[in-house]
């Protein structure tokens, strides 16, 4: 096994909007091909609004299987383009997914549950409401009234999860799709980004542990960290280079200073945590209080997160305005007290 490169395939803490072209190749080329895509059932829809975003093949030390879930987007209109496996420059480099107003290349790869290589045949937006398509989704119409059913010619059902090289899917992007690779659009949300995350951390998701059938090929919403530990590293944005070279610098010390920042409150609020663990463990409590704890623990930790994301978010904005300035504090402190907000 030759490895040419290894990085996390997604370590996006923050949803920024891309104003640049399409998909992001992941710093990952390796030489196995990605297994077949295991066949599944999708689980219902938890409610309204939400949108299937399918299961794919992520390589850590090895092959592991992220679940497909339903997802909130980001804002109202827009869709999943789900990420895919290419094969490029002697190696096979994965395609991050992304958020747009219209579906874009990839990778010709039958995902199903209407993402069938081309489009996206699983549902629509009309006047700020999603309705689904219950030929290829699992909701309860007695719950959601907005649905239609059409059938729609799904093409040859293969499993093959890449495109080119041997034995790879051949297709290539559309007109139509690529100039949907130019449009705006926005990364995988935080709930996605921890649901892969944790995916590697349960070692029947491997492939050399599961053969190509995982124990947990999808679930009915993201797995969410319970705990800081378990959250994906505080991304550091890329440098600006503006022509304001003073302004460059300046942003990028307000960026060192958050993330420090961040990644501070995060080692606080996992010591009050551990703490927590310790006296439970000492005193013996029964399994009700214990998951009441993970309970309290888990909201702690998603309060956290989208306090780091809206500092992330209003610090971007400012630079993008030309307004410089600091990062409002506190948001993190408030994390690592009580119960915090879900």
């Amino acid at each position: 096994m030759r490895i040419c490169a290894i990085r996390s395939l997604l370590l996006a803490l923050v949803t920024l909007f891309l104003s640049t072209a399409s998909f992001a190749r992941v710093g990952v080329s390796i030489r196995i091909a990605p297994p077949e895509l295991p066949v599944y059932e999708q689980p219902i829809c938890p409610g309204d609004g939400y949108i299937w975003t399918p299961g794919f093949w992520a390589w850590g030390d090895d092959y592991y299987w992220v679940p497909g879930t339903w997802v909130m987007p980001p804002e109202v209109g827009y869709l999943w383009t789900p990420g895919y496996w290419g094969w490029g420059d002697d190696g096979y480099f994965f395609n991050e997914g992304y958020w747009g107003l219209s579906v874009g290349f990839y990778g010709g790869i039958n995902y199903g549950f209407g993402y069938f290589g081309d489009g996206y045949e699983g549902g629509r937006w009309d006047h700020g409401h999603f309705f689904y398509n219950t030929s290829y989704n699992n909701v309860d119409t007695h719950n959601i009234h907005n649905v239609y059913n059409t059938r729609v010619n799904e093409g040859a059902r293969s499993h093959v999860s890449f495109n080119g090289g041997n034995g790879g899917i051949n297709a290539h992007a559309t007109a139509q799709e690529e100039a949907s690779a130019h449009e705006t659009h926005a990364r995988p949300v935080a709930a996605q980004t921890q649901h892969a995350y944790a995916a590697p951390n349960a070692p029947q998701q491997k492939f050399s542990a599961n053969h190509g059938t995982p124990a947990v090929a999808a679930t009915p919403r993201p797995n969410l960290a319970v705990h800081p530990k378990e959250l994906p590293p505080v991304e550091r944005p890329a440098a600006s280079k503006t022509a304001n070279a003073k302004g460059d610098q300046k942003y990028q010390k307000q960026q060192d200073k958050l993330v420090a920042k961040q990644t501070q409150d995060r080692q606080k609020l996992q010591q009050k945590q551990d703490k927590e663990h310790q006296q439970l463990a000492k005193h013996q409590v029964n399994e009700s209080k214990t998951q009441q704890m993970e309970q309290r623990h888990q909201q702690q930790t998603q309060h956290l997160q989208q306090t780091h994301t809206q500092q992330a978010q209003q610090l971007q904005a400012r630079q993008q305005s030309g307004g410089g300035g600091g990062f409002q504090g506190g948001g993190g402190s408030r994390g690592g007290g009580g119960g915090g907000h879900h």
